[in-house]
């Protein structure tokens, strides 16, 4: 966050648009930075990774679409479909989850191919945490 928080101050950065990706371990850590910092990011596109299910609760109202191989031998789908059906079960109804049936452990390669992701990702703007009463 301290490097983010850098960033901003020294550029004109959209902090209403500050999205957040990473593939394989980077995948496991964008599932937890979000959840770390849920209000911070805009929308978050995790790529073959994994998590607790347990924070998914926090990423209710956070854009997320995600991507996995059905051949992935180092990374089993299997840990992205059980956060999509936390996410699911905590309220986050609109979770995208792209899976790519050929593709392997490089689930990336046609993620980051994809333009459709890029335009996904504009379109969402920061979401601030509702006030307490």
């Amino acid at each position: 966050m301290e490097l983010i928080d850098s960033l901003e101050e020294e550029y004109r950065v959209d902090s209403e648009r500050i999205y957040l990706t990473g593939l394989s371990m980077g995948g496991y850590g964008t599932w937890h930075f979000a959840s770390l910092n849920p209000h911070r990011f805009a929308a978050i596109a995790p790529i073959c990774g994994g998590g607790l299910p347990y924070h998914m609760r926090k990423l209710g109202h956070l854009p997320v679409w995600t991507f996995h191989g059905t051949k992935d031998g180092v990374i089993p789908i299997s840990e992205s479909e059980r956060l999509v059906e936390a996410l699911k079960k905590h309220g986050n109804d609109s979770v995208k989850f792209t899976v790519y049936p050929e593709a392997g452990h490089d689930s990336w390669t046609e993620a980051y191919a994809n333009e459709e992701l890029y335009s996904w990702l504009l379109s969402h703007k920061r979401q601030k945490p509702k006030q307490k009463k």
